[in-house]
């Protein structure tokens, strides 16, 4: 059980999530402090005495509480991305919505009688089923968007992370050499010699370095596969390329980029892929 605990845990401490949470911060911050003014200005209007301070301090209560609790709607996201079965989920949802929401409740009104009580007065939170309701209605709102949120974050935090990869120093295991069936004969490569393969109907084409082409027969995704442990990802829906052999690299306006590898051709990727290229845009300019 405890390793179970410390896995999950460990599974909200990754450097990049302070993004998330600083923008989990700043949308709600300003999102209570544009509702505040705006129900002091609904007061005036029927009358009353515009007056911001109430509102804005049921407003900051609640939003406190909502930051605080971000890293549990954080661990129910990271935890059902790791669980298929759909009963699991549902129950994991269910129950980390639940407690957000009672947790939530549980904070704002602990941090507005704290304040009042600082400020010489009392706060009495009407409890009630309808009041309970009300609140429990706009949680899971709250719930659903900041978890909705943070499970496009981790997707494509993920997506980030998988296409580096292949950059990574290669495996001791990945064969010096592949074979081809080209035709009626079978043909011997050195898959750092690949420069690109792309599809070609039900076709794959390799182009080597030396400007042989090979046709074979098969799928872009099984050759994906096939040379895994190697340096080449998917730039296209239709084209793997050897990041070991690229050179050069330009971004368009479109988000669509190009690559030139050390044979001086090019080729272009789409932005769909280009979290393939990431780690290149990164790399700092020579001085």
């Amino acid at each position: 059980m405890n390793k179970l605990v410390v896995s999950v845990l460990s599974s909200v401490s990754r450097p990049t999530d302070r993004i998330f949470y600083a923008a989990v911060a700043a949308i709600s911050l300003g999102t209570g402090l544009v509702n505040a003014l705006s129900a002091a200005q609904d007061a005036a209007k029927r009358g009353a005495i515009y007056d911001v301070r109430t509102p804005l301090l049921w407003e900051m209560t609640s939003i406190v509480a909502i930051i605080l609790l971000a890293p549990l709607l954080l661990l129910a996201v990271r935890t059902l991305r790791r669980r298929p079965a759909g009963s699991v989920r549902i129950a994991i949802a269910l129950g980390a919505i639940l407690a957000f929401s009672a947790l939530h409740i549980a904070g704002m009104v602990s941090l507005r009688k704290l304040v009042l009580w600082a400020a010489g007065s009392s706060y009495d939170f009407h409890v009630s089923l309808a009041t309970l309701v009300y609140e429990f209605r706009k949680d899971v709102l709250t719930a659903i968007l900041i978890g909705g949120a943070l499970w496009l974050f981790d997707r494509a935090y993920d997506a980030a992370g998988r296409a580096e990869a292949p950059s990574e120093e290669r495996p001791a295991s990945a064969p010096a050499s592949l074979w081809l069936r080209d035709g009626a004969n079978r043909v011997r490569i050195v898959p750092a010699d690949i420069l690109w393969v792309a599809s070609a109907g039900n076709y794959v084409e390799y182009a080597m370095a030396d400007g042989r082409q090979h046709l074979v027969r098969g799928t872009l995704s099984a050759v994906e596969t096939e040379l895994a442990c190697f340096a080449l990802v998917r730039i296209h829906r239709g084209r793997l390329v050897n990041m070991a052999r690229v050179t050069a690299l330009s971004v368009l306006p479109s988000g669509e980029f190009g690559l030139t590898f050390d044979t001086g051709q090019s080729v272009q990727g789409s932005r769909r892929y280009r979290g393939a290229v990431a780690h290149l845009e990164r790399m700092p300019a020579a001085r």
